[in-house]
């Protein structure tokens, strides 16, 4: 019988360890998609009317097309 309170206990552990790495895989993940948003966002605002205009976009949609980057802001097109 006390064999099947240790491997219960073993599997509960390894369960609550796997909940932690998924939490922390979780956070990491949305870490860096923030990061690569802030990266666009930071190019986008860098770049002149006349460059943003060249691409396609004005500087009113920056932030639609950082959040939304596999889309085309007027929704004409899907961007790669």
């Amino acid at each position: 019988m006390s064999t099947i309170f240790q491997t219960t206990d073993l599997v509960q552990r390894a369960i609550s360890q796997r909940r932690n790495v998924s939490a922390f895989e979780n956070c990491w993940t949305a870490f860096q998609e923030w990061r690569k948003w802030e990266r666009l966002r930071r190019d986008l605002c860098s770049l002149s009317d006349r460059e943003l205009m060249d691409i396609g976009i004005a500087f009113g949609e920056i932030d639609y097309v950082a959040s939304n980057r596999n889309t085309d802001p007027r929704g004409i097109r899907s961007v790669g």
